[in-house]
């Protein structure tokens, strides 16, 4: 079963771009939702990571704050 996976970014977000195009090189489909234009999504994403910063992702409802790519691939089984 493929994980549900959000992407909460900006365009102008380097970091973001990079997750991205990780999660499509390893063939993951994901809802990308830009923050700097909903703001209702902002107030949810803050509200439930503590965190304003992005990229962020919630991989099965768990939060993954940055491109931290070792929880990114333990939550997604990704094996390299």
């Amino acid at each position: 079963m493929k994980a549900n996976v959000i992407v909460f970014s900006t365009p102008a977000c380097a970091w973001c771009r990079k997750v991205k195009e990780y999660l499509r090189a390893n063939g993951q489909n994901f809802k990308d939702i830009d923050v700097s234009k909903d703001l209702a999504a902002q107030r949810d994403m803050i509200r439930k990571s503590g965190q304003q910063s992005v990229p962020q992702l919630w991989v099965n409802n768990v939060v993954v704050v940055g491109f931290d790519r070792d929880k990114i691939d333990r939550l997604l089984s990704l094996k390299h």
